[in-house]
């Protein structure tokens, strides 16, 4: 099918060319969402008509989001999951829940305008875009951590997977140090022995 774009479409092309599509993309997608209309001789002169106010729509709205995008670019949110000791997520990080973490620290991202290529199912930072208008995109990292104080540590720059040995080490430090302590009081035990016994001799 072929249509007229009302605006840029990544990977399709820009305002005013007439492309072909496939009927679904346009039927589903193009056409209901008003960024193209068929190409009919009445939609070619409809478009003509209406190219200025387009231009000028999409220059107005192209400003705006450029506006977003240089505050938006760089930022850092923080995604709680649960998930595994190795960092396996038990589920996954969508484009849904990258808006909702920007939303909640108070910028306007729609679920729509995060570009996952696919869903995010480990811990650790991940950088993101977000397409907040065909021609304005930026990068977000989102930081999905089990704790906020995991996220604090992975944002200092540790991995999940740093943070597992550093915790095993530990761990193992705290057992050697046990068994110091239990061979101290076994050798205290063997000498107190051998004392009481040289004291019954002497007796």
């Amino acid at each position: 099918m072929d249509v007229i774009l009302l605006e840029r479409v990544a990977k399709l092309g820009q305002m005013g060319d007439v492309v072909s599509v496939k009927q679904g993309f346009a039927r589903n997608y193009l056409l209901p969402q008003g960024k193209a209309l068929r190409a009919t001789d009445a939609n070619k002169m409809v478009f003509e008509g209406q190219k200025a106010q387009l231009e000028a729509k999409n220059l107005e709205t192209q400003k705006e989001a450029t506006a977003v995008a240089e505050k938006l670019d760089g930022q850092q949110f923080v995604v709680i999951r649960s998930a595994s000791d190795a960092g396996a997520l038990y589920g996954s990080v969508t484009n849904r829940d990258a808006a909702d973490a920007a939303t909640e620290a108070g910028f306007t991202v729609d679920k729509k305008q995060i570009v996952l290529v696919a869903p995010i199912k480990e811990l650790g930072l991940h950088e993101v875009t977000v397409a907040l208008h065909p021609e304005v995109t930026c990068s977000i990292q989102l930081n999905v951590a089990r704790s906020t104080e995991e996220a604090e540590l992975q944002a200092s720059g540790k991995s999940i997977q740093e943070l597992a040995a550093e915790a095993e080490a530990e761990a193992e430090f705290e057992i050697a140090e046990l068994f110091d302590d239990i061979g101290s009081a076994a050798a205290l035990d063997e000498d107190g022995n051998e004392l009481i016994k040289e004291e019954k001799e002497e007796e």
